[in-house]
Order: structure tokens, then C-alpha cells, then sequence
């Protein structure tokens, strides 16, 4: 693990290969102007969040039914050393329209609601603009086939999601992201990119967090 975690990514490396095929029917968003390193993009596992108490937050995500597995939580703009940027502008906030664009991404408008506000207020985009890189990014990550439908309780090594993330998207490295668990469950996938877009980011502060349990339960879809 330690070997793996040491190899070095060329910057640019990431044409964001799975990334580059959309890229193709897709104008890329605007490069957000406000000042920070990288974005995170964070994949929720969906039934690991309503059973470690989402169900409460979300119940039309945790239903019965729903089938969703992994779902876009955020794309964070994030700095290297210094303090991430949130809550840059509370008086900023995504329109209906905005939020009907953005159908798909997040499991509900409430979320994409609030992650508009919290970091994307911080990119200095718009809210149309800051969807369309959510979008943009969410449309070109592959997940992985084990996670498409699984119907039973999977446990696997924290390595073991890593690496068929890594497998499945070209050029993504274990310095570019981090699994994270609670409980023994599986929380999320974070994936970070660099600030254009163009390349996934070396980022120790993210990668660094990866779970350190033998493994995790991988709960099914609902």
C-alpha cells in the first residue's frame, strides 16, 4: 500500500481518458475564478449514508426502491495546506431553474440547495456555471461494474474499492483519492481533480484519510 501510495502523477496525465469520451459532447465548464488548489469530487454511497443515519435526513433517498447506489454529495474546491473555502457567499443561492438543471446529479434539489451554497458559492461561478462542472466531471468518472446493482452485503478491503476505481478510470492513481468508512460501512469516494478540470490532483491531505479498516460492508441498494 505504502508502494502504491508513493507513485508519483504527472500532471495532465488525466485527459480525463474516461473523462476525455464525454468530453467530446461536452463543452467544458468555465475555470472557476476564485482562488483555491483542487476540487474533490465526492461520490456518496448511497445505502451506507441512510444507514448510518441519513434516513432521517433524506428519506426520499433512503426509501425503499430508490435504487440509488452511488450519488454525487459534492465537488468541494479545495486548498493544499490552508483552510478550504465554505459559506463564501450566504447571500448567493441557486434558482428553481438552476436546481432543475442540476436533476440527476444529487439525489434531491435540497442538497444540491445547500452544496451550491457552501462550497459552490466559493468557486466565484454561478450556480449554472458550478452545476455544469458537477455535471461535467460526474458524467466522465466510470464507477465500477461490482457497484452498478449489488443485491447482498459485499465486505471488502478499503484497497479493494480503491482499486477498481483506479482500474476503471484511466490514469487515476491512489494519491488522487480516498475511501472513506464509518462503523465499519463505506461512506464514500473521493476523487480529486485539478482546478481546470483537466487532471486528477495529487492531494496527501485527501488520500491521506483513506479507511484504515481490514475491510468494510458494502451495504446493497434499497
Amino acid at each position: 500500500m505504502i508502494a502504491r501510495r508513493a507513485r508519483s502523477f504527472v500532471a495532465g496525465a488525466f485527459a480525463l481518458a474516461g473523462l476525455a469520451v464525454a468530453a467530446s459532447a461536452q463543452t467544458p465548464p468555465p475555470v472557476a475564478p476564485s482562488p483555491f488548489d483542487f476540487y474533490v469530487m465526492t461520490l456518496s454511497w448511497s445505502p451506507g449514508f441512510c444507514d448510518l443515519g441519513g434516513e432521517d435526513k433524506s428519506p426520499e433517498q433512503c426509501a425503499v426502491g430508490s435504487g440509488d447506489g452511488f450519488v454525487v454529495h459534492g465537488l468541494w474546491p479545495d486548498n493544499r495546506t490552508s483552510a478550504d473555502p465554505e459559506d463564501c457567499n450566504p447571500n448567493k443561492d441557486a434558482s428553481p431553474g438552476d436546481l432543475a438543471a442540476a436533476r440527476g446529479l444529487y439525489p434531491t434539489d435540497g442538497l444540491a440547495r445547500y452544496e451550491y451554497r457552501k462550497h459552490g458559492t466559493c468557486t466565484g461561478l454561478s450556480a449554472a456555471d458550478y452545476f455544469a462542472a458537477v455535471r461535467f466531471v460526474r458524467e466522465q468518472l466510470t464507477i465500477p461494474a461490482m457497484f452498478k446493482a449489488p443485491k447482498q452485503v459485499q465486505r471488502l478491503a478499503p484497497e479493494a474499492i480503491e482499486q477498481a476505481f483506479i482500474d476503471a478510470n484511466a490514469n487515476l492513481h491512489p494519491d488522487n483519492m480516498a475511501v472513506t468508512c464509518a462503523r465499519g460501512e463505506l461512506v464514500d469516494v473521493r476523487i480529486c481533480l485539478s482546478k481546470d478540470l483537466k487532471a486528477f490532483s495529487t492531494c496527501p491531505k485527501v488520500s491521506g484519510h483513506t479507511c484504515q479498516r481490514a475491510s468494510v460492508a458494502v451495504a446493497p441498494l434499497r
